[in-house]
């Protein structure tokens, strides 16, 4: 997932990211919610989004309180399997140049008095032993937020090995520290646990990242979710610790929380029988 040096161009990126969900046995019923639409930011634009369900059935949206749009339905007919299809287009551009980085005195007053401190807590996934927190401030030491950003994710990638499959959903930061290797959603959740305990504020991004930057137009390719992280210096800035570098129009956002767990792509229940591990799919179509 190591993408090769960016462009400055805006691009359109064609995404479609197919869900299915097999059963053992028909499931009587079965509630949803996806969170696979990405959102309109300055930076980036969704010029066309939409969630198809088979068997066919009515949803609805709303966004959460991360402000994540989410998409809602039930089947309450019996039904072999489930499969969501989510396609979008989205334009992207270039990240504008980093603000100076703010005095630490400074970040920790305007946290201390604002939403900020959601984002300073540590939750199941993140929290990590006082030792972790040690090393990424003797790592960070005499650097200002910025800086402690870069030096953080470098402190993870160095010992975290991106191993496609090495861990699964529920796998904690610590438990991927512990085993040297992990996913992005491992490496995203150490720098998280890190920067928080350093008194950074610093959220969890899900979304996409286009394997190829100078893809050919028009080509599909297959691709995979991503998750990065964004820290509080005045603003909030992007930054994917997995590839080491800003985020940028190669990342489409689709949701951003604390941690994994609120921003799901998909979570359900049904009634019936267990049934295998979805199947996912991903396809990315750069058309201009």
């Amino acid at each position: 997932m190591t993408p090769p040096p960016a462009s400055h161009a805006t691009r359109r990126l064609r995404i479609r990211h197919t869900t299915r969900v097999p059963y053992a046995q028909p499931a009587s019923s079965s509630h949803n919610e996806v969170r696979m639409t990405p959102l309109t930011l300055p930076g980036q634009t969704t010029l066309d989004a939409r969630v198809l369900v088979n068997p066919s059935t009515p949803t609805w949206s709303y966004w959460d309180y991360w402000g994540t749009q989410v998409t809602g339905f039930d089947l309450m007919d019996p039904h072999g399997d489930l499969t969501i299809t989510a396609s979008s287009l989205v334009e992207t551009a270039p990240p504008e140049p980093l603000t100076d980085a703010p005095a630490w005195a400074e970040v920790h007053r305007v946290t201390a008095d604002s939403r900020l401190l959601e984002y300073l807590t540590a939750t199941r996934r993140t929290t990590l032993p006082a030792e972790l927190v040690e090393r990424a401030r003797e790592a960070a030491a005499g650097l200002d937020v910025h800086e402690t950003a870069v030096a953080v994710s470098a402190l993870v990638a160095d010992h975290v090995a991106y191993v496609p499959g090495a861990t699964g959903v529920h796998t904690s930061a610590a438990e991927a520290w512990d085993q040297r290797a992990g996913v992005c959603q491992d490496i995203a959740h150490l720098t998280l646990g890190m920067l928080r305990g350093l008194g950074l504020p610093a959220r969890y991004v899900s979304g996409y990242l286009h394997p190829e930057r100078e893809a050919e137009l028009h080509r599909p390719v297959a691709g995979q979710s991503h998750a990065w992280i964004e820290y509080w210096a005045g603003d909030w800035a992007g930054y994917d610790p997995t590839n080491r570098v800003r985020a940028d129009e190669s990342h489409v956002v689709v949701g951003r929380g604390r941690d994994y767990d609120d921003v799901t792509p998909h979570k359900g229940i049904y009634r019936g029988v267990p049934g295998g591990p979805p199947e996912v799919t991903i396809e990315f179509t750069r058309v201009a």
